[in-house]
């Protein structure tokens, strides 16, 4: 099978590749370059795609003996996933741009360009698996390292894309295997820390960032009840669940800390209240996909497990799909929840699907 390898320049990309190799299939290296301004991209362990990263890409291609080439997709990576990020939090919603890259990028626009030069697949360091079910339809499941497990980033993957991915690493026990055999098989990489946080924000304050792609309009902070609190300088500084920075002159009545519970960029506001009002009974979205075949009877509620962050924790939930939306209620409350962010849903270890969250219910006024 011909393999296109994408390969980050960090290990995981790397192993995976060298185990496609092992696997006899006819592997290419690619190095995606998603800036034409490398500086403005984290370098060291916080980057992901930097100059240093492609050098990277390239030493571990060439001991595997493999062709390497560096593809430029600055262009669509600014459109799809940065002015994305940008309109998100503009609207005052709370977008996951490591979600929406998988999504555009290497499964969009990758896949597209492999497919298009003859390869069969795409090759990734993702842990995650894929398995068939008895109609051989792909699904997306768990890895085994549910530490590393990155399953929830992979779940607005379609059935198309599964049958041309492959993830080596999703039956691998921990990330110390897949260092120990990278230093076994000599790729300089085997030691390199792993990315996080955003690439494209150089030095990781976020708020900083926006402040110089969105004009911030000054506002007022509000109560519940609507009562002005404070002054702000822009909605674009907030986020559902912020406690710090509020800058809030007076205590609340009950002495307790205050919370961002609701960002209005059309009315400038910013809604702030107790801990317990970030609890969340319900969401909806009707951006949604299915990871693989979907559901029978989607619109009969089913039980799921559902995870809106990329390591948080799975509750117990039930889906169904009610007026071209997928609504999901939670049988125990998250806490800041907030519209932009995606809920995944699980059966077991299967990644059922996905859906960019539009609306929350509060589990107070559920419960009213």
């Amino acid at each position: 099978m011909k393999v296109l390898a994408a390969m980050s320049g960090g290990v995981d990309s790397a192993v995976a590749a060298a185990r496609a190799v092992e696997a006899g299939h006819d592997v290419v290296g690619v190095h995606l370059a998603l800036s034409r301004m490398p500086g403005t991209l984290r370098t060291g362990s916080r980057g992901c795609c930097t100059i240093e990263d492609s050098m990277d890409a390239q030493r571990a291609s060439n001991k595997l003996g493999i062709p390497f080439y560096v593809w430029d997709f600055s262009e669509r990576f600014k459109q799809e996933v940065v002015d994305d990020f940008i309109a998100e939090y503009a609207a005052g919603r709370t977008p996951n741009p490591c979600m929406r890259c998988n999504e555009r990028i290497k499964f969009a626009a990758l896949l597209e360009k492999a497919l298009a030069l003859g390869f069969d697949a795409i090759c990734t360091g993702h842990y995650a698996s894929i398995e068939h079910d008895e109609n051989g339809s792909p699904e997306l499941h768990r890895s085994l390292e549910m530490a590393k497990d990155q399953s929830y980033v992979l779940g607005v993957l379609t059935t198309e894309q599964l049958q041309h991915a492959i993830f080596p690493l999703g039956k691998t026990a921990s990330k110390d295997l897949i260092r120990l055999e990278a230093d076994q098989r000599g790729l300089s990489v085997a030691k390199k820390p792993d990315s996080y946080d955003i690439c494209f924000i150089p030095e990781g304050d976020t708020r900083d960032w926006l402040g110089d792609h969105l004009e911030a309009e000054p506002g007022k902070i509000v109560d519940q009840q609507g009562n002005e609190l404070a002054d702000h300088n822009g909605t674009i500084g907030y986020t559902i669940g912020q406690r710090k920075g509020l800058r809030i002159g007076r205590p609340a009545a009950d002495g307790k800390p205050r919370y961002v519970l609701d960002i209005r960029p059309k009315e400038r506001e910013v809604v702030v209240g107790p801990q317990d009002a970030l609890e969340i009974s319900e969401l909806s979205g009707e951006r949604f996909s299915w990871c693989g075949a979907a559901p029978e009877n989607t619109d009969q509620w089913q039980p799921v497990d559902c995870q809106v962050r990329a390591h948080g924790d799975t509750v117990e939930a039930e889906m169904a799909i009610i007026d071209n939306q997928m609504k999901i209620r939670l049988r125990q409350p998250l806490i800041g929840v907030a519209p932009g962010q995606t809920a995944v849903v699980y059966q077991g270890t299967r990644v059922l699907g996905q859906t960019t969250i539009d609306e929350t219910v509060s589990a107070q006024a559920a419960n009213v």
